[in-house]
C-alpha cells in the first residue's frame, strides 16, 4: 500500500468471509503472515457500514490504521470485480468513507478518517533521547503533541533530514513512552518548506514484543501529521515520503476535507489465494 511498485510500500493481508474467525484464530493468522498488520473482512455491524474491517497486528486487534483501511477496500472491491466503488467501512474508531479505483493490479484508494483531536504537547527531550537524538536535533518551534484521526500517534518535528536519517529508536524507552502519551507510533518528521507543495518526510516507530518495529507507511499517522501542520502552520496539504530509510519507499497523500482528512494513495496487488485451516 502506498505505492504502485510491486515489494515496495507497506505490506498487507486481507483475509475475506471472515465471520467464523474468533480472536485467537485472527491472532494466529496475523503471526503466520508476519505483515505489521492483517485485516479480517466481516459482516457490518453498524448502521450504514457496508463491511467490517478487523485490524489485527501480530500482537493484537487496534482501533484503526490507515494502509489496512484502503488495502482492504481494494481487496473487497477486487473480489466483487468492480473498478470503481465508495464504500463505508466499520472499525472499532468509527464508519469511515472510502473510495477505490482499479486498473489491473493497480489501485488508488482515498479515505477520509475520524475528525482529529489533539493532546496536550509534551516535553520534547525524552522524546528526542528514545529516538537516540538530542536536543539539538528538536525543531525549534514546533511542538511535539499526539494527535488522533482515529488512534493517537506521536508527532515529532525535527530540524532537519539529517537528523531524521540518523535516528536510532531504544526499546525500553520506546514502550515507556507510547504507554505514558498512550500512544501506538512515534512518528518522527521534517517540513521541507511551509507550504502545500513542499513534501514532507516522515518515519514511524512502534515497540512491538521485543523490539521497535519500523514502518514503511504509516496511514493513521499521516492523517493525524496533516491535522498537526493544518492547526500549527496553516498547510492544507502534505504528501509525506515515508519508508525510504529501510527500501520501501512510499508516498502518502493529505489534504483537510472539512473538519476531516483525507488520506489517499497507490496500491498494488502482488499475490492472491486461499487458507486453509
Amino acid at each position: 500500500m502506498f505505492t504502485s511498485t510491486p515489494l515496495a510500500g507497506n505490506g498487507l493481508a486481507v483475509i475475506h468471509d471472515a465471520d467464523a474467525l474468533d480472536d485467537a484464530t485472527m491472532v494466529s493468522i496475523a503471526r503466520e503472515t508476519a505483515q505489521s498488520e492483517t485485516t479480517f473482512v466481516q459482516t457490518p455491524t453498524a448502521d450504514g457500514a457496508d463491511y467490517r474491517n478487523r485490524i489485527y497486528t501480530m500482537v493484537e486487534e487496534i482501533r484503526f490504521a490507515g494502509h489496512p483501511s484502503l488495502g482492504t477496500a481494494v481487496a473487497v472491491a477486487r473480489a466483487a470485480g468492480v473498478t470503481e466503488a465508495r464504500y463505508r467501512q466499520q472499525t472499532i474508531a468509527g464508519v469511515q468513507p472510502v473510495e477505490v479505483e482499479l486498473a489491473g493490479n493497480v489501485a488508488r484508494a482515498s479515505m477520509l478518517q475520524e475528525p482529529a483531536e489533539f493532546g496536550e504537547p509534551i516535553d520534547p527531550l525524552p522524546v528526542l533521547g528514545a529516538l537516540g537524538l538530542g536536543p539539538a536535533d528538536a525543531h525549534p518551534e514546533l511542538p511535539v503533541q499526539p494527535v488522533s484521526t482515529g488512534i493517537y500517534h506521536l508527532m515529532v518535528p525535527l530540524r532537519d533530514r539529517v537528523a531524521l536519517e540518523r535516528m536510532r529508536p531504544t526499546l525500553k524507552r520506546v514502550e515507556a513512552l507510547e504507554a505514558k502519551t498512550s500512544t501506538m507510533v512515534l512518528y518522527p518528521f521534517v517540513c521541507e518548506g511551509p507550504s502545500d507543495d513542499e513534501r514532507v518526510h516522515a518515519r514511524g516507530f512502534f515497540a512491538e514484543r521485543d523490539h521497535v518495529l519500523e514502518d514503511p507507511a504509516t496511514g493513521s499517522a499521516a492523517g493525524p501529521l496533516c491535522a498537526y501542520l493544518h492547526r500549527h502552520t496553516g498547510r492544507t496539504a502534505s504528501t509525506i515520503a515515508q519508508g525510504v530509510e529501510m527500501g520501501r519507499p512510499s508516498r502518502l497523500e493529505t489534504a483537510i476535507v472539512g473538519d476531516r482528512v483525507q488520506v489517499a494513495g497507490d496500491c498494488v496487488i502482488v499475490l492472491e489465494g486461499e487458507l486453509h485451516l
